[in-house]
């Protein structure tokens, strides 16, 4: 078992809404569950997060005027993709996988509740200034590292570890744990940013291993 206090086990946003026939669809992204449920067994800790959109959010096309899924547009907060409806609150594409087995998960963050911003980090908005308090429920615990698995790597995974990194913890991100997106060059840019800012890339192999030493 990796130490509990120090290590934290992240789970980001397997929901039924980034599974293959979803609304917003992560290319076999459910994958990632047997992974993480293997994986999850090497952890005393576990956080999960949760996309939980009201369905009037910001971040949906379909409440602009004109605007189709996957173009941009200037938000208050900065540039904005604008997404299918997905992970609405108390649907089912909101929920999480059913196949997902992580009993020993102590929390649940919900992101993007904020109508008017959007949230792919676990830890801020995307206004970069609203906390979600998952930084400071960290701290604390006594947690040092954070492990990322989940969806999508170039999108929610990539900003949780970026933020991860910027609130002083070590990172790491699980690639064979992870799917991504990838829309017009993301996974190539998130991979180069998350590298740039410390971000360690490894693999469910490597947990297998530290587990057994």
């Amino acid at each position: 078992m990796i130490k509990p206090v120090e290590d934290v086990l992240l789970v980001v946003d397997v929901q039924y809404d980034f599974m293959p026939g979803g609304a917003l669809a992560v290319a076999r992204g459910d994958e990632v569950v047997p992974v993480i449920n293997r994986l999850a067994r090497a952890f005393s800790h576990v956080v999960l997060t949760q996309d939980w959109h009201p369905r009037s959010h910001v971040s949906f096309a379909a409440n602009h005027a004109g605007r189709a899924p996957f173009e941009t547009m200037t938000l208050p907060y900065g540039e904005q993709v604008l997404w299918p409806v997905h992970c609405v609150q108390d649907t089912e594409g909101a929920a999480l996988h059913r196949d997902l087995h992580v009993p020993q998960a102590r929390l649940v963050v919900r992101k993007g509740h904020h109508e008017h911003v959007d949230s792919y980090s676990a830890f801020l908005e995307a206004d970069r200034v609203t906390p979600t308090g998952l930084a400071g429920y960290l701290r604390d615990v006594g947690a040092q590292r954070i492990w990322l698995a989940g969806l999508a790597t170039d999108y929610c995974v990539a900003w949780s570890a970026l933020d991860a990194r910027e609130a002083g913890f070590e990172v790491r991100v699980i690639e064979d744990a992870c799917r991504a997106i990838d829309l017009n060059g993301s996974l190539a840019r998130a991979w180069q940013d998350m590298d740039d800012a410390g971000v360690k890339r490894v693999s469910s192999q490597d947990i297998t291993a530290r587990e057994t030493t």
